[in-house]
């Protein structure tokens, strides 16, 4: 038996190029991705959403990851959380926030802290928030 904390992300109609993101950056491997259109849901959704994410999931690290683009009428930006990922090296958690900073919103640039090699946060461009932890040798 496995025990997943469900992480499901709600994107705003960039779902799809967000987890094709996430794969070349972090990694990653897209398990699934459903459209709209091709389900039994496909007359529920709205004008011009048929193209978008019913649900997709993909794997980082053991962790099972998934989202969808929510219609616009119900979609909220994220908050509440973030997504922490944990580098074990200074260099690599360096080029990952960066990465994931890239067209977002830095709320605290990556630097050493007491607690950490290198600690950073920011939201992507998807609306998605992060934090980098390169944790100090114990």
């Amino acid at each position: 038996m496995t025990l997943n904390p469900h992480v499901s992300l709600a994107f705003n109609g960039q779902c799809e190029e967000a987890f094709r993101f996430y794969e070349r950056c972090l990694g990653g491997r897209i398990v699934s991705i459903f459209t709209w259109g091709k389900s039994p849901m496909a007359g529920d959704a709205p004008p011009g959403w048929a193209g978008k994410v019913m649900f997709a999931s993909m794997t980082l690290d053991g962790t099972l990851i998934s989202g969808s683009d929510v219609p616009p009428a119900h979609y909220e930006p994220p908050r509440g959380f973030e997504l922490m990922i944990e580098p074990d090296d200074p260099v690599d958690a360096e080029r990952l926030f960066h990465a994931l900073a890239e067209n977002g919103t830095t709320t605290m640039p990556i630097q050493q802290t007491f607690w950490a090699e290198r600690f950073g946060m920011c939201v992507d461009r998807f609306g998605i928030p992060w934090m980098v932890n390169c944790a100090k040798p114990s």
